[in-house]
């Protein structure tokens, strides 16, 4: 519900129907539950942290968005729908995403209450840190330069999954375990296309190690996360 009533239905209608497509289509919300939990793990109020907590999920959204276009992973499924581009085209997939990204730090700006501003343009300061050249950006441009080479070592492997995936989560078990569902799951379970990150000769976990190996560290990075 806090999601639904950030994203309103407004003209122009096709980019906001868009961006709600993906923002609403479910998941884990694992990024907004962190956010929340470690605010109240330290004194803080729910309700000051709410804001922070949408922004990141909707900047994990659009990282999504971004991640499944033509010209990235070309996946089709996500979350057991078709991806956003799949449904509303490529142009207006990627100013959703624009769209996304924007609507983090204008409602972080807008909507956080009892924050200092100096503690306010800290935060900004620091997601925007972790979406750009040092952080999101940095993963996925490694992901794409690093496909079908075959001397790639977990260094960079793991180079990926830190800024693809852990920069928002601060843990980096998450996509271990989604490359090793990818390989030994269907797409009717998982909900989205299986296999594509070894049709596209990508990097990964199970390609590299093996699945029982992957398993094994899956194992390893959740007990000391």
């Amino acid at each position: 519900m806090a999601l639904e009533n950030a994203v309103l239905l407004k003209e122009p209608l096709i980019i906001h129907e868009s961006m709600r497509y993906s923002l609403l289509a479910g998941g884990k919300r694992v990024q907004s539950m962190l956010c929340i939990a470690a605010c109240v793990l330290v004194g803080g109020d729910e309700s000051t942290a709410m804001p922070a907590a949408r922004a990141v999920e909707t900047i994990h959204t659009m990282s999504l968005i971004h991640d499944d276009l033509p010209c990235m992973d070309n996946d089709d499924l996500r979350r057991g729908k078709p991806t956003n581009h799949k449904v509303f085209g490529e142009n207006v997939a990627l100013l959703a995403a624009d769209a996304l990204l924007s609507f983090a730090f204008e409602h972080i700006a807008t909507a956080t209450k009892g924050l200092s501003s100096d503690r306010m343009v800290r935060t900004i300061g620091e997601l925007a840190k972790c979406v750009g050249s040092e952080g999101l950006v940095a993963g996925q441009i490694v992901d794409i330069f690093l496909e079908g080479l075959s001397d790639v070592g977990l260094e960079q492997l793991e180079y990926i999954h830190i800024h693809k995936t852990a920069i928002l989560l601060e843990a980096s078990v998450f996509l271990v375990v989604d490359d090793i569902l990818d390989v030994t799951k269907s797409s009717q379970e998982l909900g989205k296309t299986t296999g594509k990150g070894l049709v596209a000769d990508k990097m990964t976990n199970p390609k590299l190690l093996g699945i029982e190996k992957s398993r094994e560290l899956a194992e390893k990075l959740n007990s000391e996360a």
